[in-house]
């Protein structure tokens, strides 16, 4: 499974260790993803998501999964999110 969070679109990213004798390595910086359960008030259904801490702040703040999903490009979301972004304004419009 791959780390990238299907909210968000993070995923990896790469980097140097540097010692204090200034030596670079390379490194990979991993995003904190969580299994979170979210509700979405216009299905009034939940959705198990894989999520960064930050995206899952960044939708809390932003008013839930509803209005993330709709605010947000389809190119960040994964497949799951773009299935449940189109029943979800499939509801709004009905």
């Amino acid at each position: 499974m791959s780390r990238i969070c299907e909210l968000t679109g993070k995923g990896r990213q790469v980097g140097n260790n540097v010692s204090h004798a200034n030596n670079r390595t390379k490194r990979v910086f991993l995003p904190n993803l969580q299994n979170v359960t979210l509700m979405s008030e216009s299905l009034e259904k939940s959705f198990k998501f894989r999520v960064s801490t930050q995206g899952l702040r960044s939708v809390e703040h932003n008013g839930g999964l509803d209005n993330w999903l709709l605010k947000t490009s389809d190119e960040k979301l994964s497949d799951r999110a773009r299935k449940v972004k189109r029943e979800i304004a499939k509801a709004q419009a009905a």
